[in-house]
């Protein structure tokens, strides 16, 4: 069979378009797979917890996580004291997970992400001389894999500090301000499109800790915690917590 010169050409082209096809296509699968296998892994994580009925004057708390609705008394006044047992914490390692741990106690609200809130609270951690990442902690919610974490804590060389660590498959670790006094003010809002966390000494000026974008689902959860990662354990006590369907107005002064 005798071939024209335009159809050998032809036929070049088409051999041309087939083998960049071939190559083309691996390099988009892997560009997107590690971001989808993300995703699902923050997303189809474990969502603890059990039902309780725990209602204070701000707050109404209805899921238990490990069993906090059993480590809490709440006296006449609204202080609630929240007991911790032994090496309990809540953080997800990025290091290969040789340090994870989901085994901290937290009570949690609903919440409806649709509108603004703010969470706030007092909080007194029972800090100890050994009490290493001790803390009172302040928390938003979805499932095991994806939660943010705002804590009064103590860090490696027996400072008190603020630590805030978001969760998205594994945690960051973020230390913030020392804090002097025994006592400090925490508070997460959101007006749906934006997540901020402050902390205050008395409740009037307040300090920016960390802000990102609001990507959590429509139904959510806020609560408190107390943790105790490496001593025997510990009581930390929470006033004045509330939890309200409303947001700050400046994001960056927390008023």
């Amino acid at each position: 069979m005798q071939l024209t010169y335009s159809t050998v050409l032809a036929l070049a082209g088409l051999l041309l378009l087939g083998s960049c096809a071939e190559h083309k296509a691996p390099d988009t699968a892997t560009a997107t797979a590690p971001t989808a296998s993300l995703s699902a892994a923050a997303d189809t994580a474990r969502v603890s917890g059990r039902p309780c009925d725990i209602k204070l004057a701000g707050i109404h708390f209805t899921k238990a996580v490990n069993g906090a609705d059993t480590l809490t008394k709440t006296d006449a006044q609204g202080r609630m004291a929240f007991r911790v047992g032994a090496k309990k914490d809540f953080f997800c390692d990025p290091n290969d997970n040789k340090l994870s741990n989901n085994t901290a106690p937290i009570l949690l609200a609903k919440v409806d992400n649709t509108k603004p809130f703010t969470l706030v609270a007092k909080v007194t951690p029972g800090f100890t001389a050994k009490g290493l990442y001790n803390a009172g902690v302040l928390y938003v919610y979805v499932n095991d894999r994806r939660w943010q974490k705002h804590c009064f804590e103590q860090d490696e060389r027996g400072n008190h500090r603020i630590v805030s660590v978001r969760t998205l498959g594994t945690s960051d670790d973020n230390n913030h301000d020392i804090v002097k006094t025994p006592t400090a003010y925490l508070k997460i809002s959101s007006d749906t499109h934006t997540v901020a966390s402050y902390y205050s000494l008395d409740k009037k000026t307040w300090q920016l800790v960390r802000l990102y974008k609001n990507d959590y689902p429509a139904e959510l959860w806020a609560g408190v915690s107390s943790q105790c990662p490496i001593d025997t354990g510990t009581t930390n006590y929470f006033e004045d917590i509330s939890l309200t369907q409303n947001s700050v107005t400046d994001f960056r002064l927390g008023n």
